[in-house]
C-alpha cells in the first residue's frame, strides 16, 4: 500500500467549488456558502485591523476572497502543498494577497511572524504521524497572543461523515474528534482553548428555520463541523 502524508488535490485544483457542490448539495448550500460562513464566523472575534494573517491549505483562493471582504485590512498570505489549487489562487488577481506552495510540514517563515493563523478542513486530509509536527510549526510562527483558528468536520455528526464518505477527494480523509485536537493543541502550549461547534441544520427547506438556535448550540458536539480557537 503507498504511504499516505497528503492527500492529493492537484487533479481536482480546477473543478474543486463544483465537485465539491455537487456533494453537498443535501446541505442546501454550495462550497462558497461554507467558505464564507468560515471567514464571517471570525468577526465575532477579530477586527478590521492591519494584522499579518496565513492561512494554511488555502487551496483556490476562494476563502482568501472572503477575508478581503470582512477584513480588507489584513495582511494575508495563503501557502498549500497543491501546486495546482496555487495557480487557481494565482489567478483569481486579489489585490495584496501573496499565495505559494510549500512541503506540508515545515515553512520559511520566522519565527513570531503571524498574529493569526488559520486552517480549515486539513488535518483530515494530513497522515495523523504528521499533526503534531504541523501543529508544532504553526505555534513557532504565530506571535505571541497570537490566535490559531481551526475548523474541521465533526465525525460525531452523521451527515458529515455520510457526505466525507461519498466525496471524490474525501476517500483518503481520516476525521478528527475535536478532544484529540484539542490534546495536541494543549501539548504543544497552546492556551484558552475554546471549542464551538457549528451547522447542526439544513441550509434550506423546513429545518433551516432553525438556523438562528445555532448559536446557542455551540457546546453541543454534534455540529457538522468545529472550530478550535487557541492562542499562543
Amino acid at each position: 500500500m503507498k504511504e499516505r502524508s497528503f492527500d492529493e488535490f492537484d487533479e481536482f485544483a480546477n473543478e474543486y467549488r463544483s465537485i465539491h457542490s455537487e456533494n453537498i448539495k443535501i446541505s442546501g448550500a454550495d462550497s462558497f456558502y461554507f467558505a464564507e460562513i468560515k471567514v464571517k464566523l471570525l468577526t465575532a472575534f477579530e477586527n478590521n485591523t492591519s494584522i499579518n494573517v496565513l492561512d494554511i491549505g488555502c487551496g483556490d483562493g476562494v476563502t482568501q476572497m472572503f477575508m478581503l471582504k470582512y477584513f480588507s485590512n489584513w495582511i494575508i498570505t495563503g501557502i498549500d502543498v497543491s501546486e495546482k489549487s496555487i495557480e487557481a489562487a494565482l489567478e483569481r488577481k486579489l489585490p495584496g494577497v501573496f499565495f505559494s506552495t510549500y512541503n506540508g510540514t515545515q515553512t520559511n517563515f520566522h519565527d513570531g511572524t503571524f498574529d493569526i493563523i488559520f486552517m480549515a478542513g486539513v488535518l483530515h486530509h494530513v497522515d495523523y504521524s504528521l499533526h503534531q509536527t504541523i501543529l508544532k510549526e504553526v505555534y513557532r510562527i504565530l506571535k505571541n497572543q497570537g490566535r490559531f483558528y481551526i475548523f474541521e468536520h465533526n465525525p460525531l455528526n452523521p451527515l458529515t461523515r455520510y457526505l466525507v464518505n461519498t466525496c471524490v477527494f474525501d476517500k483518503d480523509a481520516r476525521l478528527l474528534k475535536s478532544s484529540y485536537t484539542i490534546k495536541i493543541l494543549k501539548y504543544l502550549n497552546f492556551i484558552r482553548i475554546k471549542n464551538i461547534f457549528i451547522i447542526f441544520f439544513p441550509r434550506k427547506g423546513f429545518l433551516s428555520k432553525l438556523i438562528f438556535l445555532e448559536k446557542y448550540l455551540q457546546w453541543l458536539p454534534f455540529g457538522g463541523q468545529y472550530i478550535l480557537r487557541a492562542k499562543k
